[in-house]
């Protein structure tokens, strides 16, 4: 299969059958992602359990892209720790900025399938929505049911 069709295929998958779009209740953490630009939206919700994601979801809406990715996303970081989800989400971001190594993007599972909107500025900002929202939540321990954080 072409990679191309593969990219298509794998983005298709995630946005029409998400495993992971759905409220959650008693998340540890919540935050909004807000991608202005095209008007993005995801409320990012994670429970943390002696330092493990033990489970992650997402409402929202937006392009294809932005939904795919945090579905995406979301597969890969559930059961890990979050130092390893910082480190993951830090080779998606080097991964669409062209500085990636290949062994660090095979990691990345099928969210590597997101490789190409390196090449395509507008979808750039998509991309990393969810994953900027999970490092923010992440990092600072932010949380927040109904605030605003742009990811611009």
């Amino acid at each position: 299969m072409e990679t191309k069709e593969l990219y298509r295929e794998i983005l298709n998958e995630h946005n029409l059958n998400p495993s992971h779009k759905k409220p959650m209740d008693n998340p540890s953490l919540t935050l909004q992602g807000i991608n202005p630009s095209c008007g993005d939206n995801i409320t990012l919700n994670l429970k943390v359990e002696n330092g493990t994601i033990s489970d992650g979801s997402y409402t929202g809406s937006g392009c294809a892209v932005s939904q795919a990715s945090v579905d995406m996303m979301l597969d890969l970081i559930i059961g890990k720790d979050k130092d390893e989800a910082l480190r993951l989400a830090a080779i998606f971001m080097g991964m669409i900025k062209g500085t990636a190594t290949p062994d660090d993007i095979e990691q990345l599972d099928e969210a590597a399938a997101l490789q190409d909107i390196a090449h395509m500025p507008a979808r750039v900002k998509c991309a990393v929505l969810g994953w900027r929202t999970m490092k923010e939540m992440l990092e600072t321990g932010k949380s927040s049911g109904n605030g605003s954080s742009s990811h611009c």
